[in-house]
């Protein structure tokens, strides 16, 4: 039987500032604006996406970036670091680019096979550059970022969690993922054995739980490769006694959402359609683009939001 979870798809955070965030992202990290559109659900409220040229599964971060939003705080039962692949020979030069642009960062530390450097965006979610050579995708830049040195798409992620035992059992049983390494309270599984799709497991009983707000993810998707894969999974997982939503259509994936045991709010969502379905792969992001059902309430949702750009001269080495 073929994998019906075979990855992390992407990950989900709140912001408190739009122009701020795609000044992070797109400028300082060098990630492409594969999609600009709004919360389905608050469409005042932008929702951005970036990942490498194509948009594809494994790069794609997004974020809910809205005033309103309050400050939340990284704890027990969350996604509490995020990690981009490098290669090796990049981390001297994301060294000096996170200091030129005054982002302060923890200096370089081993963790399994490989050398990692924590930091932070603007609101404080927590980020990590993973230095490996293991990583065989092409990173994007907007030229802003060398070429050799540019971010490749995710590395993994961190759930800090009380402890790690049901969390991995749902990983291993119902998602299949396995167990691959654990050293000093972490346990690191993956679906697919590659830099993109490990999910470390943090054993914190002694931190205080997560408060949601910006600075904190929302949550983190798993791909599956199609909608029958899906129901299946779905159908394992409320067999399982899990409360799983009905499958929602997000017009770029369809998804599924449920609490993993520690607290987290997972998703599983389809590799197809993807981002080319309402624009070309060379404008992916350079205009908002709406579900068809708010099409006919553009002009005032165009007004509500904050005009942003991508300032490249300003990141520029």
């Amino acid at each position: 039987m073929h994998q019906l979870v075979t990855g992390i798809h992407h990950i989900t955070a709140l912001a408190s500032d739009a122009q701020k965030n795609v000044d992070f992202y797109a400028g300082i990290l060098g990630l492409r604006l594969v999609k600009k559109t709004v919360n389905f659900d608050a469409p005042d409220v932008y929702h951005l996406y970036y990942g490498n040229e194509k948009g594809e599964p494994g790069t794609i971060m997004t974020f809910f970036p809205s005033p309103e939003i309050p400050r939340g705080r990284k704890g027990k039962g969350q996604l509490t670091a995020t990690s981009f692949s490098i290669p090796e020979s990049a981390i001297d030069y994301w060294i000096r680019r996170l200091d030129k642009f005054h982002i302060r960062h923890e200096s370089p530390k081993p963790r399994f096979n490989e050398i990692v450097i924590v930091f932070e965006d603007y609101d404080g979610l927590g980020l990590e550059l993973v230095a490996n050579n293991e990583d065989r995708r092409a990173g994007f830049t907007y030229g802003n970022v060398p070429t050799e040195f540019a971010i490749r798409g995710f590395y993994g992620i961190t759930l800090s969690e009380e402890c790690h035992e049901k969390t991995a059992e749902l990983l291993m049983r119902q998602m299949d993922h396995v167990l691959i390494a654990e050293k000093d309270n972490r346990f690191r599984y993956s679906a697919s054995g590659k830099p993109g799709d490990f999910v470390d497991i943090l054993c914190t009983p002694e931190a205080f739980r997560g408060v949601s707000g910006f600075g904190t993810v929302h949550h983190v998707a798993f791909a599956t490769p199609n909608d029958e894969t899906e129901m299946k999974a779905r159908q394992i997982l409320i067999e399982q006694g899990l409360n799983v939503t009905p499958v929602l259509d997000r017009e770029y994936f369809h998804s599924i959402y449920f609490r993993e045991p520690g607290g987290t709010l997972f998703e599983i969502a389809t590799l197809p359609p993807g981002f080319t379905v309402d624009e070309p792969l060379e404008k992916l992001g350079s205009s908002l683009q709406l579900p068809p059902w708010q099409e006919p309430n553009r002009s005032s949702i165009e007004k509500a939001l904050s005009p942003i750009q991508i300032e490249i001269a300003r990141f520029a080495d």
